[in-house]
């Protein structure tokens, strides 16, 4: 199977540095010739907007964090593109864990699979709840738990594992892109969801969702592999989703979770003077 998959992967990511401006030469290099994917991202944005929209009422400016080659930014140009280093169609560079903006002055944070590479997601959650304005919100794509999806990317990536049973939410790593758990998403938010919700019970999870285009992103090969599907048969793709779309809960490959700023009661005392 690792033979398999090394032939798979497309020869321009031999080459690349994760965690330098390369990743955005070679990733937009492989995406402008596979118009499978960029349709997939497209449609991630739609979903995006159509949940801020749904759930997040507040005012202020919308950041996409990890945007990469694929910013919302193209479907939605009032998105601000950040990375957490410089390159092409970035707005400004962003430590999602260590942020320099104002408090209260942001209505809505994307990431598109880029929560699982923050190695300390508590001084994440800190500072999304610091500079979210009451009412706004966190939107996270993110590698689903399913067991197609535990299959594939416990196989797929040289640089990322797959560990739900990860005792930490911390996970070591050696630069921006390397050594991530790809399982964070469930053990945050599905696994430890209580603990979650006691350390941070001004960020409520209003929302969870798993994403029905798996086959196009599959076959696509995403920005690691060679695509496997072509282009002018997509059609196929879209009607098998279509039809197994009443076992999506266990076919999926992503997943979106969506968090809202809210107010936290003040517990009233019982004592009396």
């Amino acid at each position: 199977m690792g033979l398999f998959i090394e032939l798979l992967r497309d020869p321009l990511i031999n080459r690349m540095d994760n965690d330098s401006v390369d990743r955005f030469l070679l990733h937009g290099k492989i995406l402008k010739r596979k118009r499978m994917l960029r349709e997939v991202f497209e449609e991630f944005h739609h979903l995006f907007y159509g949940f801020r929209k749904r759930f997040l009422v507040s005012t202020g400016v919308s950041i996409e964090l990890g945007s990469g080659v694929a910013p919302m930014r193209d479907s939605y140009p009032d998105v601000i593109a950040t990375d957490i280093v410089s390159g092409p169609g970035i707005d400004r560079v962003l430590n999602a864990e260590s942020m320099d903006l104002e408090s209260n002055t942001v209505s809505v944070f994307i990431g598109q699979n880029c929560f699982h590479h923050f190695p300390s997601p508590e001084r994440f959650f800190s500072e999304i709840d610091r500079v979210l304005c009451l009412g706004g919100g966190v939107i996270l794509l993110e590698p689903y738990y399913g067991p197609v999806a535990r299959w594939v990317y416990k196989r797929l990536f040289r640089t990322e594992g797959f560990d739900p049973v990860f005792p930490s939410w911390e996970t070591p790593s050696t630069g921006p892109m390397n050594g991530a758990n790809q399982a964070l998403s469930y053990i945050v938010f599905v696994r430890d969801r209580k603990e979650f919700e006691r350390r941070h019970p001004s960020l409520k999870i209003v929302h969870q969702e798993f994403c029905g285009n798996y086959l196009r992103y599959l076959f696509s090969g995403g920005l690691n592999f060679r695509q496997m599907f072509p282009e002018r048969f997509v059609f196929v793709l879209r009607f098998v989703e279509w039809f197994l779309s009443p076992f999506n809960r266990w076919l999926a490959l992503h997943h979106v979770i969506v968090l809202r700023k809210e107010s936290v009661p003040i517990p009233m005392s019982s004592n009396f003077p």
